[in-house]
């Protein structure tokens, strides 16, 4: 398991990502129109979900993180007051010519449920090194046995 990210929703987080992706329904900027619908307030887009998965991929491989593929789901809402934690595991990594790419399983849950799962296909220039951990050269002798 990767580290994971907290992401305080807030209605500025909600209303500003529906903006920012040019999502203008009205359920996530108007919690009277969001009540009207059936909703106890506005609640997250999927494409600001789709944004904060992306960040929190980003932050865990570095700058050189190249996003290919994001295909998630969404669960329950995310609402103004709750946090949401994302989490990772990776399920693959493929040695390539140049680059790694590694094959990243994400949740976020929050107070209520899972909000998000999916999978995120990303690329790294030379060797993967997990966050966390060391990577050891090739032409490093390392003695049989692990050293011990």
């Amino acid at each position: 398991m990767l580290p994971p990210l907290e992401i305080e929703v807030t209605r500025t987080l909600i209303v500003a990502g529906a903006i920012a992706s040019r999502d203008y329904q009205d359920v996530h900027h108007d919690p009277e129109a969001a009540r009207a619908k059936g909703s106890p307030d506005v609640f997250m887009n999927i494409l600001t979900t789709n944004g904060l998965v992306g960040r929190y991929i980003t932050e865990l491989f570095g700058p050189a993180a190249v996003l290919r593929r994001v295909a998630i789901r969404l669960g329950v809402p995310n609402y103004p007051g709750d946090t949401m934690v994302l989490r990772a595991t990776v399920e693959e990594i493929r040695d390539e010519v140049d680059e790694d790419t590694v094959v990243v399983r994400v949740v976020g849950d929050n107070g209520i449920g899972r909000h998000v799962s999916g999978t995120v296909t990303v690329t790294l220039p030379g060797t993967v090194t997990l966050p966390g951990t060391v990577t050891i050269p090739e032409t490093v002798a390392v003695p049989e046995g692990g050293g011990q």
